[in-house]
């Protein structure tokens, strides 16, 4: 406990810390002059000068910490997100590894796959509204498909970028099958998984808003998700609202992304040493 809490304040003090918090302040005064701009200056600056204050949008952040639909908002994103997500794991990489390790299958299912790939998940929504039974069902399928596709294909290249020589030698050593997938095939793939769900991730959290916007938030009551609380926002007139909703996002996914690769260090410590 004392060496986590060592190495968290060293981390905190650390100059890509320091880096990481000039670079935020001097974001924001940029923003607050840029949006203040007709006030101080006299014009107003191009795209900016129509942005929101930071101060003003901390304003309304502040007031929306003790919204209930707010906070349903976000509780309802997450568990979409995470829905999709976790669902896009279990099927893809098992399909991926199979891909990469039997030729037939991989003949058999990698035209169709790359033929689906390209298709852009929001794509998606029109179809998965007609046939899902319910919106929250489509939403969840449509964020299922953000990070399937991206799983599956980092799984399939980190599968078949192993060394041959890898196999020989076990195969010398009188491996079995199973063998070789558990101590060759599947420690080398994970590092093409923890970035395949790292990217996947970033993406489901795009997808899931998309999607909330255009069906409507789902069957849900007050809070919608935060992509419908970004629209209501808009349709409202409250623009402060509508980027304290993208933030909300940003750090949303940001923490999710995080606790991926702090998940994926644990999952692969020989990287860790280089």
């Amino acid at each position: 406990m004392q060496k986590s809490m060592t190495r968290l304040r060293k981390k905190l003090v650390s100059r890509a810390s320091l880096r990481a918090f000039i670079s935020l302040v001097t974001f924001l005064v940029l923003w607050e002059i840029g949006s203040r701009s007709k006030e101080w200056l006299g014009y107003s600056l191009p795209w900016i000068g129509q942005v929101p204050a930071p101060s003003a949008v901390l304003r309304v952040w502040a007031g929306l910490l003790t919204n209930q639909g707010y906070w349903e908002s976000w509780y309802l994103s997450l568990v979409r997100v995470l829905a999709g997500f976790i669902a896009a794991m279990v099927i893809g990489i098992p399909l991926g590894l199979l891909m990469a390790v039997s030729k037939t299958f991989n003949g058999l299912s990698f035209p169709s796959f790359e033929v689906l790939r390209p298709i852009p998940p929001l794509a998606w929504v029109p179809v998965s509204i007609i046939f899902w039974p319910t919106q929250e069902l489509s939403i969840a399928f449509v964020t299922f498909l953000g990070a399937f596709f991206t799983v599956v294909i980092n799984v399939v290249g980190g599968a078949k970028s192993i060394d041959s020589r890898y196999f020989q030698a076990a195969q010398a050593m009188g491996a079995s099958q199973w063998d070789i997938f558990r101590r060759v095939v599947l420690p080398a793939t994970l590092p093409s998984i923890v970035v395949g769900s790292s990217v996947g991730m970033g993406i489901t959290w795009n997808v899931v808003v998309a999607a909330e916007m255009i069906s409507g938030g789902g069957n849900s009551g007050s809070g919608g998700g935060l992509g419908f609380f970004i629209w209501n926002s808009y349709v409202g007139g409250s623009y402060e609202q509508i980027v304290v909703g993208m933030i909300s996002i940003g750090i949303a996914g940001f923490a999710c992304s995080e606790i991926l690769r702090a998940v994926g260090g644990l999952s692969t410590p020989w990287l860790q040493k280089r």
